[in-house]
């Protein structure tokens, strides 16, 4: 692993400032003015109300995807034998996908702010920022059910899709716990094409990025790889995670919202950035 500390040589409402400043300036993409940016305040309210019991967190995230614009006809709950996944589907000009997911549940101890509420947080600021921009591929936001239990939700998905459709998934982008330090990949968890892509965006966005491995863990992006779907998996973690994570630390007060608001637009560009590449670039 990386010395997470590092990470934060310059703080982070340093970065968020020239972050901010960069907004002004060319996007990477010509869309620019029909993508809806959202700020590091609507980022941060996100946290004032996070659901820390696990049965009203699949409510609360549909109810999340409502506040950011999303009809009726784009939210389906996906029911399979043992779990359900929230689905918003952001249809694009064709049949290629990009699985942009995090998983809703959490472990019995603490609230799961940042594991992984953070994540659902990104992923729904994501869907608002994309919902009127014409894509080309379809964006799938799933927030998977229990991840904690074994990727079950993430499993169910990606053994439901026939082999004939297999290859129109593009690629697949996990988020798990932004919120504590600049955004890194889980590079165990993460297919090395599209790792090397993400930094080299975010080093051209003037995002600091860093690889920082957990191994003995496991997340999301994993079942994709094994079905030869490009996957990665982005955290936010810093050194003090395990003294936070999968416990009662792991409350609303212990988010960094610049951390997650540097993580969702990294994400954000990373979309983008696969929405004007061909499928199969990064198989």
């Amino acid at each position: 692993m990386i010395n997470l500390k590092l990470l934060f040589s310059q703080s982070l409402t340093s970065i968020l400032v020239a972050l901010l400043l960069l907004c002004a300036r060319p996007s990477l993409s010509s869309r620019q003015n029909e993508i809806r940016i959202s700020t590091p305040e609507q980022i941060r309210v996100e946290f004032d109300s996070v659901p820390c019991k696990n049965k009203d967190r699949l409510s609360a995230a549909k109810a999340l995807f409502e506040k950011m614009g999303a009809s009726t006809s784009e939210i389906s709950v996906d029911e399979y034998q043992d779990v359900e996944n929230l689905v918003v589907r952001k249809q694009g000009t064709s049949q290629e996908k990009i699985v942009v997911g995090a998983h809703y549940d959490k472990v019995s101890d603490g609230c799961g702010a940042i594991d992984n509420w953070s994540g659902i947080v990104t992923i729904a600021h994501l869907y608002r920022s994309l919902r009127d921009v014409p894509l080309k591929k379809t964006i799938l936001f799933v927030a998977f059910g229990q991840e904690e239990k074994g990727l079950i939700g993430s499993r169910a998905m990606v053994n439901a899709v026939p082999k004939d459709q297999v290859m129109q998934y593009c690629e697949m982008i996990n988020i798990d716990s932004f919120g504590l330090a600049a955004p890194q990949v889980a590079d165990n968890m993460s297919s090395k094409k599209l790792s090397q892509l993400t930094a080299d965006l975010a080093k051209g966005m003037k995002i600091p990025f860093g690889r920082a491995s957990i191994f003995g863990a496991d997340s999301d992006s994993s079942p994709f790889i094994a079905k030869k779907i490009p996957a990665i998996t982005l955290h936010g973690l810093s050194d003090a995670w395990t003294s936070i994570l999968h416990g009662p630390n792991d409350k609303p007060s212990k988010v960094n919202p610049n951390s997650v608001y540097l993580g969702y637009r990294l994400v954000l560009g990373l979309v983008v950035k696969l929405d004007g590449l061909p499928c199969g670039e990064y198989r």
